[in-house]
């Protein structure tokens, strides 16, 4: 087994190297679902309701975890289900889990959260386009070259994202999260 070892002005530099790397696509994330709600906005149309179903499954860009350096891409899959339909909106729960390694660490996220759907909230008209929020809790547990966990622990995590479907049952997500990975993106599956 061999270990590296970082100093602590290289632990600096390699930090704000990611913390420079995450303004920017957090900046560019905001910027996209600001141009997609703003080109699609006018009167009132939900997207989710009560009793759909989503299946989503795509990878992260950017851990989570990732002052630990020399992670690969995380994965990630989830489910959510309609609950309630609102004056304004509607509500989803579900589940995901995430996981992602490299250097010897395996991290694996596995949570339920609860979402607010709110197309109508911000007037969009655009029947393929779904915006929500939400709030969640994860377990994360490490582990670190077949030596056991370490760490582990409860998160709690956010999600802001949006869903565009290309037909009536297949689309794509982004999501802006501190659950498996910052920006999520993949593919979406109404069932």
């Amino acid at each position: 087994m061999q270990l590296t070892f970082r100093t602590s002005k290289q632990l600096k530099i390699k930090m704000k190297q990611n913390y420079n790397r995450m303004k920017k696509l957090i900046f560019t994330t905001f910027l996209c679902l600001g141009l997609i709600v703003l080109t699609n906005s006018a009167a009132n149309a939900q997207t989710f309701q009560k009793g759909d179903v989503v299946v989503n499954a795509g990878i992260g860009l950017g851990t989570t975890y990732s002052w630990a350096g020399g992670l690969g891409l995380p994965i990630g899959a989830g489910l959510e289900y309609g609950v309630s339909n609102l004056d304004v909106g509607s509500i989803g729960v579900g589940g995901d889990f995430g996981y992602v390694s490299g250097s010897g660490l395996s991290i694996l996220y596995i949570g339920g959260r609860g979402t607010y759907h709110f197309n109508e909230l911000l007037d969009v008209d655009n029947d393929k386009l779904d915006v929500y929020g939400g709030l969640g809790i994860y377990y994360r547990s490490f582990n670190y070259n077949g030596y056991g966990t370490f760490s582990n622990g409860i998160i709690g995590s956010f999600d802001v994202g949006a869903r565009y479907y290309f037909s009536d049952n297949i689309g794509g997500y982004a999501e802006l999260s501190n659950n498996w990975g910052w920006l999520n993106v993949g593919v979406a599956i109404k069932i």
